[in-house]
């Protein structure tokens, strides 16, 4: 099923990619869907086959991406592995890849800011913001189709201090809905998970001090059962009745899954491509120059009407120096063709494109790398 699924967004992705001259390695080839302030060039050439590693909650983004690469590129390829964001800094800071991919940016207080300079040979590597994909509160909960929560109920769920899903906290926010006795069943993330990071981020901000569990990429809740990498949490809210988890946006999709709307203050908000841009429109950059590190915080603890709240940013992690020349020459290849016409399938497949803005800070940040 994985394969198949993989298949069908690289041929989704291929099929609106316009067919582009074969690549050398000293030809440029215009790609279309560039900011309008001038098209950018994928310089094809340098190493055929790269290898990246990390985040599960863009893996279906990479897979658009490496279509993209391809079409740009012909007889280059990207090699995506996604085992979590963690083995994705992990790896990519031992050198074992050329690109690594988290839900997280690079944390200075464990080190690993300092180990991914020391991999590009004292040179920085840099947080790019590839992908803005929304975090689901996924249910499977039998005869109901409509649940709204909010940021202290969905902690108190995930804490264990609600077990029942007719508990009143929950009813008092569904006036009209008929919510079973069933016992909830929370399924979390078992793996060092971005996605997990940036939910307990969301927690302790928008929760008003109900989430005292911490955050990070290790789920701290201590109730529920552990699955692996968003594939595994999708599939196992939609095997178990009374099941709750939290789940990058595509593969709820993918697992046909019901998704929660979120009461913020402002009212019930359902998760749409508008109500994640307002929320996206809201963030604002703390990394300097051109590691582009988002304060994602006032944007979890906004009560802004009609903004979805609970945002990830994938980012791409690159040197920026310290490569060897075709390692570089075909990273700098790789990522322009992801934030030019790799971005076009995003909003198919449970993304959200990069915003104008983002998109122009991006190429500016892949050209200066050398």
């Amino acid at each position: 099923m994985k394969l198949k699924r993989h298949t069908a967004v690289l041929a989704l992705a291929a099929a609106s990619v316009l067919m582009l001259s074969a690549c050398g390695s000293d030809v440029n080839t215009t790609t279309p869907g560039a900011p309008s302030g001038g098209a950018a060039a994928v310089s094809c050439g340098g190493k055929k086959s790269l290898t990246a590693e990390g985040s599960t909650a863009q893996q279906n983004a990479m897979d658009a991406f490496i279509a993209a690469y391809q079409q740009a590129c012909p007889g280059y390829n990207l090699a995506y592995n996604g085992t979590g964001s963690g083995a994705g800094v992990k790896q990519f800071t031992a050198g074992l890849v050329d690109i690594g991919g988290t839900d997280s940016p690079l944390d200075p207080s464990k080190g690993e800011t300092t180990a991914a300079a020391n991999r590009c040979k004292n040179n920085p590597a840099w947080d790019l913001p590839m992908v803005f994909g929304p975090i689901t509160v996924a249910f499977n909960l039998k005869g109901v189709n409509d649940l709204t929560l909010n940021p202290e109920t969905i902690a108190k769920i995930f804490s264990g201090q609600i077990k029942t899903w007719n508990d009143p906290a929950i009813a008092a926010l569904n006036s009209g809905v008929t919510l079973p006795a069933t016992p909830i069943a929370v399924q979390y993330r078992s793996d060092q998970s971005g996605t997990t990071d940036n939910f307990q981020t969301y927690l302790k901000d928008a929760s008003k001090g109900v989430w005292t569990k911490g955050t990070g990429k290790t789920f701290n809740g201590g109730v529920g059962e552990g699955k692996q990498g968003n594939p595994g949490v999708g599939q196992g809210v939609s095997a178990t009745n009374g099941a709750i988890g939290y789940v990058e946006w595509s593969f709820s999709q993918q697992n046909k899954l019901t998704i929660a709307k979120i009461d913020s203050g402002s009212g019930p908000v359902a998760l749409t491509n508008e109500s994640v841009g307002k929320a996206i429109d809201g963030a604002t950059i703390k990394g300097e120059g051109n590691d582009l590190v988002l304060d994602l915080n006032s944007i979890y603890s906004s009560s802004a009407s009609g903004a979805y709240p609970l945002v990830l940013a994938t980012y791409e992690l690159a040197c920026s120096k310290g490569y060897d020349p075709d390692t570089a020459t075909a990273v700098k290849a790789f990522l322009t063709a992801a934030a030019t016409t790799g971005q076009n399938q995003l909003s198919s497949i449970g993304y959200i494109p990069l915003p104008q803005a983002f998109q122009n800070k991006i190429l500016t940040a892949i050209k200066a790398i050398s």
